[in-house]
């Protein structure tokens, strides 16, 4: 009888290195002087004093040859630019949706939809809050509730689709408030707030199903929308041999627009854009723009960065690129999981999540352990993360602070940027602060701004 081939084959990068960014070293007493000086804030660290940058994975990817070629050819024309037309082109190809207006980044995308759709005493459902689409909501006179399903909230849990929308906690606010103020669904492919957990194309088709009945909107965050259709082609049944790109077109079809922070899934370092299907919505978005943007045909943006974003959507969208993408995030959760540390399972799409709760017990949460940990971690080793819990959530509208079940710290891979060597060290690092995790205090806020607090808070720690 023959012998089977035990050889494991490595994984790799579908990609080459052209040119590489040099890192600073740093000793432990200067991140420890760097990190105090900063408020034990991580967002307030200069990015020169930080050595693996997993802070976020926003506008900190790395750009192809084929998108710098595409800067060359930037349309810089104030009204009519060749370089709107494609990106036009592009979102109606790969995402199907009709009407499109670009915006400097996500929010800008949030704001002014959401002063379109959303009047004083409405009710936003939505698979849990992300931080800025949440504060644009409410600040045009929404309130958010959280529709998300219950393992959604338990990082322990091995569901694999925890971004689902649990129908019937939207048919009880449709019961309660009626269909007519909820102004949409707000949905979002792979949750960033749960831990970049998916949502399934069954579940989307039963929302979908759900909201016509009723007359309402389905509106999509579809930063991450490529990671997402990833775990729904590896998880979901029907979907094995179908390819990223036809799954994300079908996603977006579920959907009536899409707000889109192209600095995500479509791999650029600034951009976005609002995408809608209602022409009087476009119309109104289309006048709102001129305002807080640009014009309608750049919205904040140079020609040359929407080319990019037109290049980079469908670099987005190749199987070779998600598998590396999120291989390269499911290395590192793997390589915690052996050290046995906490973190939420399954493992998600765009970071590792480690429970903050888990890791620091002796902590309580409004003694920041995330924000602590964070800050541990930095001075450990020059990595930097950042707190998804009890901070970034906020206040509610009396004051009381938002106590989220996940107090979450992120290590967030930017893509096509660090080796599988920078997980290697990043792993070990959260390791070695594991076994002295009873020695870590607690802090204090001493200084809170007044929107969007994980921002720009300081703190000092307890004691």
């Amino acid at each position: 009888m023959a012998k089977k081939n035990l050889i494991r084959r490595s994984w790799a990068e579908p990609y080459k290195m052209k040119m590489v960014e040099l890192m600073k070293m740093t000793t432990r007493a200067e991140r420890t002087k760097f990190i105090r000086e900063a408020g034990y804030n991580t967002f307030l660290l200069r990015s020169r004093d930080v050595y693996i940058d997993l802070l976020t994975d926003s506008g900190t990817n790395a750009m192809s040859d084929q998108q710098w070629s595409a800067f060359m050819r930037g349309d810089e024309a104030y009204a009519g630019s060749e370089s709107y037309y494609r990106l036009e082109a592009a979102i109606q190809k790969f995402y199907g949706y009709k009407y499109i207006i670009p915006t400097h980044q996500g929010r800008g995308a949030e704001n002014i939809l959401s002063q379109i759709l959303i009047k004083k005493g409405d009710i936003v459902p939505g698979n849990m809050y992300f931080t800025t689409t949440r504060l644009h909501q409410e600040l045009a006179g929404g309130t958010f509730q959280d529709i998300i399903i219950d393992e959604a909230h338990d990082s322990n849990s091995e569901f694999p689709f925890k971004g689902n929308i649990d129908l019937n906690k939207l048919e009880a606010l449709v019961k309660k408030h009626g269909a007519a103020k909820i102004p949409y669904v707000s949905i979002a492919t792979n949750v960033n707030m749960a831990g970049g957990q998916p949502i399934s194309m069954k579940n989307l088709k039963e929302l979908r199903a759900y909201t016509r009945k009723h007359g309402i909107r389905v509106i999509h965050d579809m930063t991450r929308v490529a990671e997402n259709a990833y775990f729904i082609q590896q998880r979901e049944p029907g979907y094995g041999k179908k390819s990223i790109k036809s799954i994300v077109k079908e996603i977006c079809s579920l959907t009536d627009g899409a707000t889109m922070s192209a600095k995500k899934d479509a791999l650029v370092n600034i951009g976005g854009f609002m995408a809608i299907n209602d022409h009087d919505v476009f119309e109104e978005a289309r006048n709102l723009v001129v305002i807080y943007e640009g014009l309608h045909t750049y919205g904040g943006l140079a020609g040359r960065d929407m080319e990019a974003i037109a290049v980079g959507i469908e670099e987005s969208l190749s199987d070779d690129h998600q598998h590396a993408r999120v291989g390269q995030v499911e290395y590192l959760g793997q390589k915690m999981i052996s050290y046995g540390l906490p973190i939420v399972k399954p493992i998600g799409g765009h970071g590792i999540f480690v429970d903050a709760k888990a890791f620091l017990p002796h902590i309580n949460q409004e003694e920041f352990p995330a924000q602590a940990l964070a800050a541990e971690i930095y001075i450990d080793s020059g990595v930097r993360t950042m707190e998804r819990g009890i901070v970034s959530a906020g206040r509610k509208p009396n004051g009381q602070n938002y106590l989220p079940k996940l107090e979450l710290v992120r290590f967030t891979i930017p893509r096509r940027v660090f080796t599988q060597a920078h997980m290697d060290v990043v792993a070990e690092s959260a390791a070695a602060v594991y076994e002295k995790r009873k020695k870590i205090k607690g802090l204090k806020m001493v200084y809170e701004p007044k929107y969007l607090r994980f921002f720009q808070a300081k703190f000092k720690p307890l004691g």
